[in-house]
């Protein structure tokens, strides 16, 4: 394909996100050169990085407002990039940053923009296969347009090395201090270790679990294997767990090698959260649970019952 695929590049203060790596893996294969747009002097430091993937001109935009994510000023300065550069494609991961940057850019530059796409095809126009409706669907689809503005689906593309020549370009803008209003002003630390979205293993409860107590021991075993205790949309309703616990569309979108699902039936939302995990374990007194029926393998039992029991299995092969 002719012309350049700018990518943004999605970082926390200049700590590279691993999506950003997939969209650089996902332009690599449009077969066009790859360039990079970062935002804030924070991410200045990343050119080796992106250079590693391929890109081959890391961009710099640095303004006094972009000292954190600000979803308005962030959109302004891939629109002011897009007016400097002409790229042919304008991409970047479908994470819920990088949907929310290319759509506040589209507007600003009254263009299409195709989110969540799982293949791209160029030609004439841009032919496509994207989610719908969570994940519950795929749509084909075309885009017509005089640049092409497209979002990958998350975990899709697998991040690997390409190394490129990279060189920078500081990329000026103006920005109105208006377009700061929406910031990042404040956070909360959490404790340290593996998180949701990063840990090998998450043991998910769903109502069946029945209570707050009851996530003792789904717990107990996530300690044993080194990971930590997701949940369903319908226990933070009932106030069981934090929502930052929650696996599923509203939630965290989380990719383990491994995934515990118990007692949860596995409503669309949250089997769009936890699909990208590499093997799924199901334990439900429903064999016809949507979560067991779509699980790799699943246990048809109490799960108060097998929980404990699995736990204390590992512990005595352990101990052997």
């Amino acid at each position: 394909m002719e012309g350049t695929t700018l990518v943004v590049i999605e970082h926390d203060r200049g700590a590279l996100a691993e999506a950003s790596l997939e969209a650089l893996a996902a332009a690599r294969a449009l077969g066009s050169r790859v360039e990079a747009l970062t935002i804030g002097a924070d991410a200045d430091g990343l050119t080796d990085t992106l250079g590693a993937h391929g890109a081959s001109v890391h961009h710099r935009a640095n303004h006094e407002i972009l000292t954190d994510y600000a979803p308005e000023a962030w959109g302004e300065v891939v629109a002011s990039a897009v007016r400097a550069m002409s790229p042919a494609v304008l991409l970047a991961c479908g994470t819920d940053r990088g949907n929310e940057v290319l759509a506040q850019a589209a507007a600003r530059l009254d263009l299409p923009f195709a989110a969540n796409c799982t293949e791209l095809s160029p030609g004439d126009a841009l032919s496509m296969t994207r989610l719908r409706w969570g994940g519950s669907l795929l749509e084909e689809a075309t885009l017509n347009a005089s640049m092409w503005i497209v979002s990958v689906a998350h975990h899709l593309h697998e991040p690997s090395e390409a190394p490129a020549e990279c060189s920078t370009s500081e990329l000026s803008v103006d920005l109105d201090p208006s377009l700061a209003r929406s910031r990042v002003t404040a956070r909360v630390e959490r404790e340290a270790g593996v998180t949701l979205s990063s840990a090998p293993v998450v043991v998910g409860g769903g109502r069946g679990v029945g209570s707050p107590e009851g996530f003792a021991p789904l717990a107990e075993l996530a300690a044993e294997l080194g990971g930590v205790v997701g949940c369903s949309r319908a226990v933070t309703n009932n106030g069981w767990r934090s929502h930052t616990d929650q696996v599923g569309q509203t939630g965290t979108r989380i990719a383990p090698d491994v995934y515990i699902a118990c007692g949860i039936s596995g409503a669309i939302q949250h089997w769009v959260g936890a699909m990208a995990s590499k093997n799924i374990i199901a334990i439900n007194t429903d064999p016809q649970a949507n979560m067991v029926t779509k699980a790799g393998h699943a246990v048809i039992g109490d799960l108060h019952k097998v929980i404990p029991a699995i736990t204390e299995e590992i512990r005595r092969r352990r101990a052997g």
